[in-house]
């Protein structure tokens, strides 16, 4: 969860000539499948692409994270670019340990990533719904890793296996600078 507190503000009312006070308030936000589900509903459109978000998007995105209770809707604009920084740093982050080796790391097909394709390896992967409410980078990475442990080992070609062990003999021929 990220929270993010929006400061007190004073603007100059030049129409009533008038100092006006806009009082601050903290926002608690989750990055999770429940808030990309509400964000989809909303633009009928997948989240997770490489495409850019409008700034109407990005802060209907941020509404859709928000946890706190009846949140003035104003204060969304009162949101600081370095708000949407620590906003953006949220997102991207993994929230794991967990590494995955390149062999690992492979893309599989082209198949466009959306909420109830998520649901869907959260259901044929036996991963219980309250996951829903995880930080999403999370919950794909034990989908990942749930693929990976269910999954048979790949059978490598003889010829692969061969290079591989010559590299890595090499490598250590190099390392303890020997020749055999």
């Amino acid at each position: 969860m990220l929270r993010i507190t929006i400061p007190d503000k004073e603007y100059w009312d030049g129409a009533k000539e008038i100092f006006v006070y806009k009082k601050g308030c903290t926002i608690n936000l989750e990055h999770s499948l429940v808030s990309l589900s509400k964000w989809e509903s909303r633009f009928n459109k997948p989240f997770l692409t490489k495409e850019e978000k409008t700034m109407e998007e990005t802060v209907e995105y941020i509404k859709c994270m928000t946890l706190t209770q009846n949140v003035d809707p104003d204060v969304y604009n009162e949101l600081t670019l370095d708000n949407y920084r620590e906003i953006e740093r949220y997102i991207e982050s993994p929230m794991t340990a967990t590494v995955f080796s390149k062999e690992q790391n492979r893309k599989t097909g082209g198949e466009q990533v959306t909420s109830e394709l998520i649901y869907y390896w959260m259901v044929a992967l036996n991963v219980p719904f309250e996951c829903q409410k995880w930080h999403l980078n999370r919950l794909l990475t034990l989908i990942k890793v749930c693929n990976i442990k269910n999954s048979s080992p790949e059978r490598k070609s003889t010829r692969d296996i061969m290079k591989r062990n010559s590299a890595l003999n090499a490598a250590r021929r190099k390392r303890y600078n020997t020749r055999g």
